[in-house]
């Protein structure tokens, strides 16, 4: 047998089980992932969501879409704490695209009638010691009991009511954006985003 056709022959044996391996492994590895990313939920829905829900609102969800909640109306999911018969909240995450060093992902949970209740950044790239002071600051706190008619939404360089920070102007700026995007879509859909659970995306 030519060398050529062996050496096919070993090249394809040694494709054959390494595609089986990594089959095997992304079988294998699936399920914790899974559950991994659900307790990551469900730990950021926890501390912006109202306390006393009884149901499970990573599991109690719909989807929406909208310009304002992010720039390439990928459906958004909204998950809703209730307790009983009782709206306790939502919690969706908004995307400001124009950080600093490119999208900033917010978790931003609102009660009914259009009050904050929390918020909290879960992916951004911002400048260490600078931009990131969204996360590493109680600076997200700031948000809660806010209302699109008892603030003035912008840094206060702008005139607004939030503090930026020195030599990162931009990402408060972005944030506080995108976050008063977020809240008059929930203002003006609320009807819809308490509706029964449904996996549908609505625009």
């Amino acid at each position: 047998m030519p060398d050529f056709i062996k050496m096919g022959l070993a090249l394809m044996v040694v494709g054959l089980v390494a595609t089986s391996i990594l089959a095997v492994t992304e079988a294998v590895t699936r399920g914790p992932i899974a559950e991994a990313k659900r307790l990551e939920i469900l730990r950021a829905l926890t501390q912006v969501l109202p306390q006393g829900f009884d149901n499970a609102p990573d599991s109690d969800t719909i989807l929406l879409s909208d310009s304002r909640l992010n720039r390439k109306l990928k459906p958004v999911t909204f998950y809703r704490g209730r307790k009983g018969d009782s709206n306790l909240g939502a919690a969706f995450v908004v995307t400001a695209p124009d950080g600093y060093s490119g999208n900033i992902d917010i978790m931003l949970a609102v009660i009914p009638g259009g009050t904050i209740s929390g918020i909290q950044v879960v992916a951004h790239a911002e400048t260490p010691g600078l931009g990131d002071k969204i996360v590493i600051t109680d600076w997200p706190q700031s948000f809660q009991g806010k209302t699109l008619d008892n603030t003035k939404w912008g840094v206060k360089k702008d005139g607004g009511d939030f503090d930026q920070f020195a030599g990162a102007t931009i990402t408060p700026r972005a944030v506080v954006g995108a976050i008063k995007k977020g809240l008059a879509f929930f203002v003006e859909n609320e009807g819809k985003i308490f509706q029964p659970a449904s996996t549908e995306a609505v625009k």
